[in-house]
This record gives C-alpha cells, structure tokens and sequence, in this order.
C-alpha cells in the first residue's frame, strides 16, 4: 500500500509561510525564500535529487481548499496540480462549481482523502501531503508514515507554522536521512508506531 509523507519546506524557526500569505502571495510575504533549493540558482544536484526523489514517488496528493484556492488557475498551476498531472484530492467541506481533471473534492474528511489517494497511488506509490493544515490533520489522525522537512536556514518571524496542531499529544520520529545544502538540510524521519 502507498505509504504517506509530508514533505515540506520550513524556515528554522518553524514556518512554512511568510506574513500575510494570500491568493496574490501564495508563500506570504518573503516566503519564496523558503523554496529557492527548489528553483533558485543555487539549486545543487543533491537539491535536485531530493526533488526527483518527491515527485518521482508521488502516486497522488492531498491538500487543503485554502491551498487550492490560493493556487488554481491562473494564480498559480494552470491546469495541473502541484505535482503537474498527478491526482490531487482536495480537501473541503464544499467543492467549487468547476475544476481540472487533476482535482477530486472530498468532503468527508482528511481520512477519506487519504484512502482514496492510496488507491490511486497503488503500492509502489506514495501520498504527498500538501499545506500544513492537512499536514497537522493527517499527524494527528495517525495517518503519516514519512515526515520530510526541508530545513531553510532563515528565521521568517511570522506566516503559517508547520506543526502548529498536531492533536496534544507526541508523535515519536526515527531520523533515517539528512542531506545538507547551502540553501536547505533536508530531513527525512519515519514515523514511530507505538
């Protein structure tokens, strides 16, 4: 079965958005500076393989209506999805009258979402976790096998925080990777069953 992960980037002290995020400034105010390992010009290979690694796997995605709000259309992917053509289940209490193929609408909760993208991810595949909202969701719910973090050596001082509500109560990791760049050390850890 597809196994699920949350891959994302966040500045030191715990944030994955700058101030004041928006439709118009998806990542908040300087929160581009969390994802110039991802596409900036100091992009190394050991960036680009943890990229390939990410998208490679991804069989589907699940995310949050705010991210697909800020990010559809013209304001952001165009016709696909964060990860281009890959399906993306967003999840939302009332889907929007029109949508891309990619996008399927699911209004029971974080759990369903999530099966339905193990489905289509089918075994070898893995379930990309998209917005810190889903993130905190799926962790609290126990539905998380792999927690990525790709730390960004920046304070940003306000913006959404990763792991802000993750249901009161610890959730063990076993750090299986690390890979330094100058622009991000990227942090691979599975999560502990108790």
């Amino acid at each position: 079965m597809a196994k699920v992960a949350s891959s994302m980037s966040v500045s030191l002290d715990g944030y994955v958005t700058g101030p004041n995020d928006s439709r118009e400034h998806p990542l908040g105010e300087g929160g581009e500076r969390l994802h110039r390992w991802l596409w900036g010009e100091d992009h190394t290979p050991a960036d680009a393989e943890v990229i390939g690694e990410m998208v490679g796997a991804a069989g589907a995605v699940v995310m949050g209506r705010r991210s697909y709000d800020f990010c559809e259309g013209d304001g952001g992917w165009g016709d696909g999805g964060p990860v281009g053509d890959t399906p993306c289940f967003v999840v939302t209490h009332e889907p929007p009258a029109t949508a891309s193929p990619v996008f399927t609408f699911v209004t029971d909760g974080v759990a369903s979402a999530i099966a339905k993208a193990k489905a289509v991810a089918g075994d070898d595949g893995w379930v990309g976790l998209h917005g810190a909202t889903t993130a905190q969701q799926a962790l609290a719910a126990g539905l998380v096998d792999e927690v990525q973090v790709h730390l960004i050596p920046v304070l940003m001082g306000a913006g959404v925080r990763l792991f802000d509500d993750i249901g009161g109560k610890p959730i063990s990791l076993e750090r299986t990777r690390v890979v330094e760049t100058p622009q991000a050390t990227h942090i691979r850890f599975r999560v502990v069953r108790d």
